[in-house]
């Protein structure tokens, strides 16, 4: 398994940007298909964005795309989340996660979690 650090995280107004960074333990990076998650009070977690393990397939939720990018560094063991023109309703914890699958559907597939970081958007 692999242990992630999110980061990046904190209150913004609505049309606003934030950086996430999700820092990564251990050899082999590349290896893994990383993904952002987001849980609103009160709701299931749910599928943010994912990226390959090379960067060159991603997939988006529809209610980010357009807005949000996600990318990777694997010489610095990193994956990124770009949150742009950022609406109340992006509220809630954002996770990263790790699979040794290309998915996005099933929660089940993402072996490793971080803690989570907090993203609030002000109207």
């Amino acid at each position: 398994q692999v242990q992630l650090v999110e980061s990046g995280g904190g209150l913004v107004q609505a049309g606003g940007s934030l950086r996430l960074s999700c820092a990564a333990s251990g050899r082999t990076f590349s290896s893994y298909v990383m993904g952002w998650f987001r849980q609103a009070p009160g709701k299931e977690r749910e599928f943010v964005a994912v990226i390959g393990g090379s960067g060159s397939v991603i997939h988006y939720a529809d209610s980010v795309k357009g807005r949000f990018t996600i990318s990777r560094d694997n010489a610095k063991n990193t994956v990124f989340l770009q949150t742009n023109n950022l609406k109340p309703e992006d509220t809630g914890v954002y996770y990263c996660a790790a699979s040794t699958v290309f998915s996005w559907s099933n929660l089940a597939d993402f072996g490793s979690w971080g803690q989570g970081t907090q993203v609030t958007v002000s109207s």
